[in-house]
């Protein structure tokens, strides 16, 4: 596909992601994280063992992680209720597992970071930024 300034390219090129992002959720199984505090410290928490067991990305079958951001001025009640209106404040990054798991285990990120229920968990702790520029 040729840079072109027109609508109808940009409408194309919308309708490729349109359907690669319909295929992954549909075709593959897709686990989906909502994170509380990345807009206030910045990083995502990214769980791999919970009461002493493995879990979370070291355990996970989905093939694609969806981390989202959830702003703190979200109403939790609505959201988990599947409302997100008046949420204008999610960020989401969809990224296939196992290159989320390459960049968890990059020595630049914390690891063994306690957090979850009652901090029963660990999990690395990546910056949003640098998950980014990663991709």
């Amino acid at each position: 596909m040729e840079f072109n300034s027109d609508f109808r390219f940009d409408l194309k090129l919308g309708q490729v992601g349109e359907h690669a992002l319909a295929k992954m959720i549909s075709d593959e199984k897709l686990e989906v994280k909502f994170d509380w505090g990345t807009h206030r410290t910045g990083n995502f928490y990214i769980e791999y063992e919970s009461r002493g067991k493995v879990s979370g990305i070291a355990k996970s079958e989905a093939k694609y992680w969806c981390l989202i951001a959830a702003s703190p001025t979200a109403d939790r009640k609505r959201v988990a209720e599947g409302d997100f209106k008046g949420s204008d404040a999610l960020f989401s990054i969809i990224i296939n597992k196992d290159r989320l798991k390459e960049i968890c285990e990059c020595k630049a990120h914390r690891k063994d970071v306690k957090g979850g229920d009652a901090n029963t968990s660990l999990g690395y702790l990546i910056k949003a930024v640098d998950l980014l520029l990663s991709l």
